[in-house]
């Protein structure tokens, strides 16, 4: 049976007042209120936020430093090289930066590190061959943070770095020119939760608007709100805003390599979304750098009319052929856990000597949603073991592995994710260590599924419907508002999809209200749950559509369904009870 806590959220305010004062139902008050919005002027800018409400750049740790070297660097026509990473954020870092500069007159130009050859970020193989290219000013994006010995090493061959990043300070700053990070501990950006991408785009701003450019630093918008989509940033403040605002932009986007990746993917732009990004577009500018080289990437968002479709359509493929590897990835970690002790630990880590090493995130994010626990997957290299961690909201990641730092060749990341390298020797020692000192009890590792408040079908309304659509671009931090309602009936129920495995359900709640229900997840396991629940051939009864005794309590979203002209209400089943 499932292990879940539902709980409903609690907080108070006058909904009336605030549904008044915005035009908005007092359901979606309620809503508002639930992402933790008080302020009148909070509501506002989540609500009607546009470019005007982002912040200035200029608060950004030594943007002036780095705005006024790389002017002079353009000026004097010295020779730029950007460093970017190799998964989407670093992809659209580099496209921006590259662009961005050349609009500007400079020579640059770009490379990025392949993901098994040179492993993350910036390293000495990179810094030397750019100093045998005569580069004057290596400039990083989605890296550099903790590239102290490779950037010391670009400081003694006498070239210039500028670090833009976003990722975790470790112990020390490197020595460049200028560092633009908001994780610093000098930081003064009201917002430090952008991606590398927003900060590659916030310098660029800077760029053109002291050349009276302002307007050119748009065309760019549409690559940070891709990055901070498929890079997981919470969709809140100002990444809420550049979210909404790039995907206007992406609607009408000139850019060929977004429009053929949109073609080949079969998205019509106009109804494009920030669940486009996260899951179709983005993993498939993700693929290049996980299967092949991310400079494929890059190069599909440089292509021109021509070979744009081409490119779009490899990526495409490559992206095909990372889901079967991860499928096979997941599937043998799944055997491991079920046949070990591993199945005890509250973190979970499986070592997977085979696994390409770029499926590691994935499959770990898999474990971790399956098993409700911190999980790190790790395969081996030429140089020792490589791994990623993927983690749950009880566990700071970052600061487990910072706690076992003397086991580990390097390591770095975020709270909810992180990446590590170590001997081989080392492993079972770091499994003991994480798992002894993670603090984790039993209750931390049943999830909790957070409703926003029980809604009866009756007040499931179209106008509700579309109300709620003034939250969108949902996503991280900013999630599909959730619905509940208990002891509701089965009336029918039938299979559809075109492995017959999502089911439509005829549904009537407490107070006869009817509506239609979707659910899209896995028809077989929510049969076989009610079949223990209440019986086999209770499940039977739903799909003959005769009275039966199932009753259940459901998470749902309210949906608009548009057939032949008609439109009625109908409910998203997004989990069970």
């Amino acid at each position: 049976m499932k292990q879940e806590k539902w709980r409903v959220q609690g907080k108070k305010a006058d909904f009336e007042r605030i549904g008044k004062e915005f035009g908005i139902s007092p359901i979606v008050a309620r809503l508002i209120r639930n992402r933790d919005l008080t302020e009148a002027e909070e509501i506002r800018q989540y609500l009607n936020g546009g470019l005007d409400d982002l912040n200035d750049p200029m608060l950004l740790p030594d943007m002036e430093a780095a705005a006024g070297l790389l002017e002079e660097k353009i000026a004097s026509g010295k020779a730029i090289r950007i460093i970017g990473d190799y998964d989407i954020d670093g992809v659209c870092s580099i496209y921006i930066l590259y662009r961005g500069l050349k609009e500007l007159g400079a020579r640059a130009d770009w490379r990025i590190p392949h993901r098994v050859q040179d492993g993350y970020g910036l390293n000495v193989r990179l810094v030397e061959e750019a100093a045998a290219d005569q580069i004057d000013t290596l400039l990083t994006c989605d890296n550099g943070i903790a590239a102290i010995e490779q950037i010391a090493r670009a400081r003694e061959l006498g070239m210039a770095v500028v670090v833009t990043d976003h990722h975790e300070v470790q112990a020390e700053l490197p020595a460049a020119d200028a560092v633009v990070n908001p994780k610093r501990a000098d930081n003064q950006y009201p917002f430090p939760g952008i991606c590398g991408a927003v900060v590659a785009w916030k310098l660029v701003t800077v760029l053109f608007a002291r050349r009276g450019m302002e307007e050119k630093a748009k065309d760019y918008l549409e690559f940070a709100a891709l990055a901070t989509v498929g890079d997981v940033m919470s969709l809140q403040g100002e990444n809420r805003i550049i979210v909404r605002e790039g995907l206007k932009k992406l609607r009408c986007t000139a850019n060929p390599g977004l429009r053929a990746l949109m073609d080949c993917s079969g998205i019509l732009p106009e109804n494009l979304s920030a669940y486009h990004l996260g899951f179709v577009i983005g993993p498939c500018l993700n693929a290049g750098g996980r299967l092949d080289t991310a400079k494929r990437a890059v190069e599909v968002l440089l292509a021109g009319e021509e070979e744009a479709p081409v490119l779009a359509r490899g990526l495409r493929e490559l992206n095909e052929e990372r889901k079967d590897m991860t499928l096979r990835g997941l599937e043998q970690a799944v055997g491991i856990i079920e046949q070990s002790s591993l199945l005890r630990d509250p973190v979970l880590v499986v070592f997977l000597p085979d696994c390409h090493e770029s499926l590691a995130g994935i499959i770990a994010g898999r474990l971790r949603e399956r098993y409700s626990r911190p999980a790190f997957v790790l395969t081996r290299t030429e140089e020792g073991l490589k791994g990623s961690g993927r983690s749950i909201p009880a566990y700071h990641m970052f600061e487990g592995l910072n706690r076992c730092r003397e086991l580990l060749t390097k390591f770095g990341g975020h709270p909810m994710a992180a990446g590590l390298s170590l001997k081989e020797e080392n492993l079972e020692e770091l499994r003991k260590r994480l798992n002894q000192e993670c603090g984790l009890g039993e209750e931390d590792l049943v999830p909790t599924v957070w409703i926003d408040m029980e809604l009866p079908f009756l007040y499931a309304t179209e106008e509700l419907t579309e109300q709620c659509r003034l939250l969108e671009p949902f996503g991280n931090g900013n999630e599909k508002p959730v619905f509940a309602a208990r002891n509701v009936q089965v009336n029918r129920m039938s299979r559809i999809g075109k492995s017959r495995n999502m089911l439509k359900l005829s549904l009537s709640d407490a107070s006869g209200a009817e509506l239609e229900g979707l659910f899209f997840g896995d028809g077989d396991a929510f049969c076989a749950y009610y079949g223990e629940k209440f019986g086999g051939e209770e499940v039977e009864k739903a799909f003959r559509g005769d009275r039966n005794s199932l009753r259940l309590m459901v998470a749902y979203y309210p949906d608009i369904n548009c057939y032949q002209g008609r439109r009625r209400i109908q409910i998203v089943i997004q989990r069970y009870l």
